[in-house]
């Protein structure tokens, strides 16, 4: 019997060093694992970091995936991911090589104390909704869990 698989969505972004090369490395790191296909990659968006110390630009990005591990085996994997592309956590909201966040997973709405899903800064950040809506222009009509953030995403997209 086939493995359930799941579509959901990642945002990737990195401001330290090579960043579209680490980027396109954290994309290859999904690929190698057998229980992720990556679907679609949005474009490259450079952007000013939100929050923590001055720091340089973005590049930010949005990835979909079909998965069939678990929404906890997935955060682990991007958590390893970021380690093994030199992330290192000291300062919250610092500089990192690589960022990758779980925006979706499914229709699923988690809330574990490590994972939070919708991601819930997702709609108020352009940086994550213009690549997301790039990969998938309707993904607010696909999914039910998304239909009370629409109009608060679609106001920010029209500033």
């Amino acid at each position: 019997m086939a493995e359930k698989t799941l579509v959901s969505y990642i945002g990737a972004g990195s401001n330290l060093g090579a960043r579209e090369s680490y980027i396109n490395r954290a994309v290859e790191y999904l690929s190698s694992n057998s229980r992720i296909k990556v679907d679609k990659v949005s474009s490259l968006f450079e952007t000013e970091p939100k929050g923590g110390p001055p720091q340089g630009k973005f590049l930010n990005c949005a990835v979909k995936i079909e998965t069939s591990l678990s929404p906890s085996n997935l955060l682990k994997f991007l958590q390893e991911t970021e380690k093994n592309l030199g992330r290192v956590r000291t300062v919250k909201n610092g500089p990192r090589t690589i960022d990758l966040d779980i925006l979706l997973y499914g229709k699923e709405k988690i809330d574990y104390p490590d994972l939070r899903i919708p991601h819930p800064e997702m709609f108020n950040r352009l940086f994550v909704l213009i690549p997301l809506l790039e990969i998938e222009p309707e993904i607010f009509d696909k999914l039910d869990i998304l239909s009370p953030y629409k109009e608060k995403s679609l106001k920010l997209l029209a500033r």
